[in-house]
């Protein structure tokens, strides 16, 4: 039997060799996401905001796929170490079911309550209507993210990352060509982004399944006689169920945040368009180190069911180190240049003043989120989600909330509305306090009773 590289390859070089092709394919997704906002920023700043205020209900729609999709290519990657091909090909089918049952539960979700959702933040009616509009076209045809998402970590679970790349490109470039089209030709605006966003989707979705079935010959895909599996099922989402918990979180988080600033910020929706902004812009820092961490948690995972400790924590250590670098240098780039960066987006005097502190402030965690980031991956891969999950619950409805409308409160009673902003460092410290706990946990019960070199 050949052997994967997941288990033979240099871990510094796997690392890469597994991760560039994600990173890449994420920077393009980064690049496409902020042309997207910068295309509806031209139409007026409402149209801006809608698609703020629309990203929480976005994020938890994408928190689904992935994470349903974290869960199977960890349980697929450790029945390959294993050389169980058989329960790997089974995850694999099981998982392609579940991304289907994830987009009818989205769309149900996204045309039913897409109105309650927007009157619970915004008063204003032009910015309700342009928000109904978008988040009722990406929720009804979710069936392309669904599939995009599922279909790519496939690819990626068995160490083809390469392919993911070239799928996600595509959907990039097709948005990217099609939304001025529908947004400012056809005169669609924000509908017309979210239009030019599905068709990209939809072609991303269709390259990852011809891939699978044509250059994947880890998995066999095979559907005739298909039944649910609910043992696998379960398993699967006692690894990704914490993710998508996680993804859920920060989509409350997030609209929690909004109401804060609309409430309590002197510049209310502006300063919720701000935060939007930052949530694009960061995206191009974040989006590496996920991608880093996408590679390294098949390379984890193949690891551990092979039983060996020294590739497991080699690559462990290295995306520690690899996504902490590439934090650092995205404080340097905030912190040097935060009006070039608001600019992108057709920033206003006021939004000027009110972003530049926003990115500023908020990029301090920077310094403290690579490392987080990177060990919580490894939660995963190892089939302790439920410490990502709790760490995320912690960070983010413990500290981050309670310390944005504490300081908000505070900032508008002195006239001071910047400080809330430094609720993002003081909530990334206790979390990185609470992953390194974490870990040396984990290090302790399952990773240093492993042979160093593997199981014979």
């Amino acid at each position: 039997m050949k052997e994967n590289k997941l288990g033979v390859m240099p871990v510094s070089k796997l690392i890469w060799n597994m991760s560039l092709p994600i990173i890449a394919s994420m920077l393009v997704q980064a690049l496409y996401n902020i042309v997207d906002s910068v295309f509806v920023s031209m139409v007026n700043e409402h149209s801006l905001t809608a698609v703020s205020l629309a990203f929480p209900a976005q994020q938890l729609m994408i928190g689904l796929a992935s994470g349903t999709a974290v869960g199977v290519n960890a349980l697929m990657g450790r029945a390959l170490g294993a050389r169980q091909q058989e329960r790997a090909d089974r995850v694999a089918i099981n998982g392609v079911f579940l991304a289907l049952l994830g987009f009818l539960l989205s769309a149900v979700l996204g045309l039913s309550l897409s109105n309650v959702f927007f009157h619970a933040q915004t008063q204003v009616e032009d910015i309700i209507v342009l928000g109904n509009d978008y988040l009722r076209i990406v929720t009804g045809c979710s069936f392309a993210v669904f599939g995009q998402v599922m279909f790519e970590r496939l690819l990626q679970g068995t160490g083809r990352s390469i392919y993911s790349m070239y799928t996600q490109g595509l959907g990039a470039i097709v948005n990217l060509i099609l939304d001025p089209v529908f947004i400012f030709v056809f005169k669609l605006g924000v509908a017309g982004a979210a239009i030019a966003t599905v068709i990209g989707q939809f072609c991303a979705c269709c390259l990852a399944i011809y891939f699978n079935l044509k250059r994947n010959h880890d998995i066999h895909l095979r559907f005739r006689g298909f039944r649910p599996d609910w043992h696998i099922i379960g398993s699967i989402y006692a690894i990704g169920l914490p993710s998508v918990i996680m993804m859920a979180i920060g989509s409350v988080m997030t609209f929690l945040m909004n109401k804060i600033l609309i409430v309590y910020h002197a510049a209310h929706e502006t300063a919720a368009t701000a935060f939007g902004i930052y949530f694009k812009l960061n995206s191009f820092i974040f989006m590496p180190v996920f991608g880093l961490n996408n590679g390294v948690v098949p390379i984890v995972a193949y690891n551990y069911g092979a039983q060996n400790r020294s590739r497991l924590t080699e690559a462990i250590r290295r995306s520690v180190i690899y996504a902490s670098c590439i934090m650092l240098v995205g404080m340097a780039i905030f912190l040097a240049a935060p009006h070039l960066l608001l600019k992108i987006f057709s920033a206003t005097d006021t939004m000027l003043a009110v972003g530049t502190p926003c990115l500023r402030i908020i990029c301090l965690s920077f310094s403290f989120a690579g490392a987080c980031i990177a060990l919580g991956s490894s939660f995963q891969a190892l089939g302790k989600s439920v410490y990502s999950m709790i760490n995320s619950i912690v960070r983010q409805l413990v500290f981050l909330i309670p310390a944005a409308y504490v300081l908000a409160r505070y900032g508008a009673s002195i006239g001071n509305s910047d400080l809330v902003w430094w609720s993002y460092p003081i909530a990334e410290i206790a979390s990185l306090i609470m992953t390194l706990i974490f870990f040396r946990r984990i290090y302790r019960t399952l990773i240093a009773p492993l042979p160093l070199h593997g199981a014979e």
